[in-house]
C-alpha cells in the first residue's frame, strides 16, 4: 500500500497510485519516495517506511515528515529549527557506517522532510524483549560497538540526548549496532554547554543535568550506562533508581552475574555528580581494554555470514606474560598480567616446526583516530570490522622455516631464528603456496584487517602495550622516541624472534624487528574497505601493504595503524618478513 502524505487525511491507497483516492494529494516524494507504512508518530510529526523508486533495487529508505500540532508561533519556529539541524547533523554524521546516511532533506507542499537510510534489523528493546535480558559478555561487545560511534558525535561536537534501548538497533548484515533517531540531538559549542535549555530525552534513561536543560557529553554516557543496566536487568530505569536513598539498585535485579569491575565500571557510567562520572569515552574503553579480564578473548564470536573454523582436534594451550605500560608519577610503570592461547603447530621436517595461533573471531575499530601523535592519513578513515576466527603464526616466518619451504635463505643477518628478509611479496606469496602444496592445508599472506586485528589484540591504543613503546619490549631504531618515552638502544639489526614480550593473542613481534608482507593491493585511504577481514583487490597492483615496522625505523612507523606503501611489490630489503594465515582448521 502507499501511504497518504497529507496528515489530516490517513487512507491507505493501492500500489502505484500516484494521487491519494480520497484527497487528491501527490503520493510521491521528490519524484522518487514512496511511502508505504507509517512506523512512528509524535507530536511535531510523522515516520514512514518507503520505497526509493529512483534505482532499480527499489530499496528501503525512512521518510521523516515535520507537521507539529504544538501551538505557538515560538514553539513552532523551535520545532523547525529542530528538524532543520536534525538534518544537518546526519549531513555530517552519515559518514560513519554505524549512523544511518541522510539521503536527502527537501520542502514540498510547505512540509518539511527528510530521507534517510532505513537500518533493516532488530532494535535492542526488541532483542529484549524476544530473548531476554543480556549477560555481562554482551554488554561488554555493547560499549565496545557503540563506544566509538559515541566518540566519534562528541568529536563533531554533537549530543545525541536520546540514547536508549529503542534508539539501537542490530543491524541484520553485519550485526553492527546502529545509533538511530538524532532529532533530540544538539551542537555543544561552549556558550550552549553552560546554558539553561530545553530539556530533551527519555524519562528513565537522562541525565540529572539533562533533566534542567543543561547536557554534557558525559550525559550521553549516562545515557548508555542506563541503558546497559536496564538490558542486563530487564527492569525499567526507574524502578532500578531507589529515590529515598538517591541511589542506584540495579545489582538487585539481575538475571546473571556481573563482576565486581565491571560493575565499578557501569557505576561510574550513570552516577549523578557529573564530577564523578566518567568525562568521556576513551576513559571508559581504556579501563575495558586494559582489564584482562575484558580482553577480546573473552568475547564469543558474533553469529555472521561466514561460519567459524572448527577446532582442529589437536591443540596445545601455551602461557605468556603481557605487558602493559602505563603512565605513573615517575613517568611509566610496566604492568604484567599472565595470559594463555590456543596453537597448533605444523611439522615442516628435520625439526623445524610452525606454531599457528588460534585468534577468536569479533569486531575491531581498524584504523588510528585522528589525535593519535604521528597519524597519516592513509590510517582512515577509521571503520568498524567484523572478522571470523583464523590462524596466524606466532612469529614472523623464520630463516630456518623459509629454509625447509624454500630451499634458500636470502637474508642478510643469518640466524635460524631470525625473521627470514629480503624477500619480496611475491617471494612470501610463493612460500605460501608452497607451503600449502606440502601440508594440503591452505596458508597465505594475512589480510591488513586480519593483521591489524591481530596485532591490536582487544587494544585501542598505538600500540599493543599502551601509548607508547620502548627499545626494551621492541626491536626498532631506539635513537628516537615516541610518546615521551626515553630513547634508547638501536641494534641496528634484527633479532631472535621471540625475544620481546608478546600481545595479548600470544603473538610475538608484531612491532618492530621486519616489516610484513600483507595480501592486499594498495589503497591509499580506508573508503569502501571490507568490513568482514577479507582481502582488499582491485587497487594499485604494483604494490601492497607493509605493517608492523622494523629494526630500522623510528618508533612511530611501529603503530598498530602504520601502513607503508612506499616499495613496490617486487622490492626487497633486509627489513621486509611476513608471517601467514589460515582461513581454516589446521
Amino acid at each position: 500500500m502507499t501511504e497518504c502524505l497529507n496528515p489530516n487525511c490517513s487512507t491507505s491507497n493501492p500500489p502505484e497510485t500516484k494521487f491519494c483516492t480520497t484527497c487528491g494529494e501527490k503520493l510521491l516524494l521528490a519524484e522518487r519516495y514512496s511511502p508505504i507504512k507509517i512506523i512512528g508518530q509524535g507530536g511535531f510529526g510523522r515516520t514512514f517506511q518507503a520505497i526509493d523508486k529512483y534505482k532499480p533495487s527499489e530499496p528501503f529508505c525512512v521518510i521523516k515528515q515535520f507537521f507539529p500540532q504544538a501551538q505557538g508561533t515560538q514553539i513552532l519556529e523551535e520545532a523547525a529549527e529542530l528538524f532543520a539541524l536534525e538534518a544537518k547533523r546526519l549531513d555530517s554524521l552519515g559518514r560513519n557506517p554505524q549512523i544511518p546516511e541522510l539521503l536527502a532533506y527537501f520542502t514540498q507542499d510547505n512540509r518539511q522532510y527528510l530521507v534517510q537510510e532505513f537500518i533493516h534489523g532488530k532494535t535492542l528493546k526488541q532483542e529484549l524483549e524476544e530473548s531476554g535480558a543480556f549477560n555481562e559478555i554482551k554488554i561488554i561487545e555493547l560499549l565496545k560497538n557503540l563506544l566509538p560511534v559515541l566518540e566519534f558525535i562528541h568529536s563533531q561536537q554533537i549530543i545525541h540526548r536520546d540514547i536508549k534501548p529503542e534508539n539501537i538497533i542490530r543491524r541484520r548484515k553485519d550485526n553492527q549496532l546502529v545509533l538511530v533517531d538524532f532529532g533530540a540531538s544538539k551542537y555543544a559549542t561552549m556558550t550552549a554547554l553552560g546554558r539553561t535549555g530545553t530539556v530533551i530525552g527519555s524519562a528513565g534513561y537522562f541525565a540529572p543535568e539533562q533533566a534542567v536543560g543543561k547536557t554534557i557529553f558525559a550525559s550521553d554516557i549516562y545515557s548508555l550506562g542506563v541503558t546497559c543496566i536496564h538490558l542486563l536487568t530487564k527492569i525499567e530505569p526507574v524502578d532500578l533508581f531507589n529515590v529515598s536513598e538517591n541511589d542506584w539498585v540495579w545489582r538487585d535485579y539481575l538475571k546473571s552475574n556481573v563482576s565486581d569491575e565491571f560493575g565499578e565500571i557501569l557505576d561510574k557510567m550513570i552516577v549523578g555528580a557529573t564530577k564523578k562520572r566518567f568525562k568521556n569515552v576513551r576513559e571508559i574503553l581504556s579501563l575495558i581494554q586494559e582489564t584482562s579480564q575484558y580482553k577480546i578473548q573473552s568475547i564469543p564470536p558474533l553469529p555472521i555470514s561466514q561460519p567459524p573454523i572448527s577446532q582442529p582436534e589437536k591443540e596445545e594451550l601455551f602461557t605468556f606474560e603481557v605487558v602493559t605500560i602505563k603512565k605513573s608519577q615517575r613517568g611509566f610503570s610496566i604492568k604484567r598480567t599472565q595470559e594463555s592461547a590456543k596453537q597448533k603447530i605444523e611439522d615442516l621436517g628435520n625439526g623445524i616446526k610452525l606454531e599457528m595461533v588460534y585468534i577468536p573471531g569479533g569486531i575491531f575499530l581498524m584504523g588510528s583516530p585522528e589525535n593519535e601523535p604521528r597519524r597519516l592519513g592513509k590510517e582512515g578513515p577509521q571503520h568498524q570490522v567484523t572478522l571470523p576466527p583464523f590462524y596466524i603464526s606466532k612469529y614472523p616466518i623464520t630463516q630456518n622455516q623459509y629454509q625447509a619451504i624454500m630451499g634458500k635463505n636470502p637474508s642478510r643477518f643469518p640466524g635460524g631464528r631470525r625473521p627470514v628478509e629480503r624477500v619480496t611479496w611475491y617471494d612470501a606469496t610463493e612460500f605460501c603456496q608452497n607451503l600449502s602444496k606440502k601440508t594440503g592445508k591452505n596458508y597465505r599472506l594475512p589480510s591488513e584487517s586480519q593483521w591489524e586485528y591481530a596485532c591490536r589484540a582487544g587494544t585501542i591504543t598505538a600500540f599493543y602495550f599502551g601509548r607508547t613503546i620502548t627499545s626494551k619490549l621492541v626491536n626498532y631504531n631506539g635513537n628516537f622516541s615516541y610518546g615521551n618515552a626515553p630513547k634508547g638502544e638501536y641494534r641496528k639489526q634484527t633479532t631472535d624472534v621471540g625475544s620481546f614480550p608478546p600481545n595479548a593473542f600470544g603473538l610475538y613481534d608484531m612491532h618492530g624487528n621486519v616489516w610484513e608482507w600483507c595480501a592486499d593491493e594498495w589503497h591509499s585511504r580506508y573508503d569502501d574497505a571490507p568490513t568482514d577481514g577479507s582481502v582488499w583487490l582491485d587497487g594499485n597492483k604494483n604494490r601492497s601493504p607493509l605493517r608492523g615496522g622494523s629494526w630500522a625505523i623510528n618508533p612511530h612507523n611501529c603503530r598498530s595503524a602504520t601502513r607503508n606503501d612506499i616499495y613496490r611489490s617486487d622490492n626487497h630489503s633486509d627489513s621486509f618478513g611476513f608471517r601467514v594465515v589460515s582461513d581454516g582448521g589446521i
